[in-house]
Order: structure tokens, then sequence, then C-alpha cells
């Protein structure tokens, strides 16, 4: 079974940044799902302001299923965390790990 990294990168706006930084820990707090390994941020090192988010879960079935996951309260700090990004700075990559041969 392959594991699937999902990640997500934007860049925080000045003001926000502490505001930012409590929801990202209250989130990590909450985050829990069948399948989902961990849950981490990184802020990126050459971009002030600038994060990644990175899942790790534990094959395409578990990926798949978190879409379906529907928690208030989640989906209140996410939208929470759109509306403090740059406009247009949010990339989202997936990738799919090779199958051992």
């Amino acid at each position: 079974m392959s594991k699937v990294l999902f990640t997500i990168q934007y860049e925080i706006l000045p003001e926000k940044k502490d505001e930012y930084l409590k929801v990202v820990k209250e989130l990590k707090n909450l985050l829990k799902a069948e399948g989902l390994e961990s849950y981490n941020v990184y802020e990126v090192k050459a971009k002030t302001l600038s994060y990644q988010e990175l899942y790790t879960f534990s094959s395409m079935e578990a990926y798949e299923a978190f879409d379906d996951l529907n928690d208030e309260r989640i989906n209140i700090l996410i939208d929470k965390i759109n509306s403090m990004s740059v406009d247009k700075s949010t990339k989202y990559n997936t990738l799919v790990q090779l199958a051992d041969e």
C-alpha cells in the first residue's frame, strides 16, 4: 500500500502571523482521522511568512476519505487560514509513494 503526502504551501499576511500560529496549533490538536499518520506545518526557510502543511496518509483510500471528513470546527479553522493567506499564493501538491518492486 502506497503512502500519500498532501502539501499546501502559502504565504500569510504579515499582520496575521500570531493569529495564524494559534489557528495551526488548534488545527493540529483536532486533526485525527483514520489513516492520517501525521500533520505538520513547516516554515519555508528561504521565504518569510511562507508555510507548508504536510499531511501524511497511510494509503490513497485514507487520503480520499479525508475529504469526506465533515468536522465543522476543522472546516472553520481551514477557512480562517485561507482568509489569512496572500491572494494567489496557495499551491497544492499530492505525492504518491512508488510501490516497492
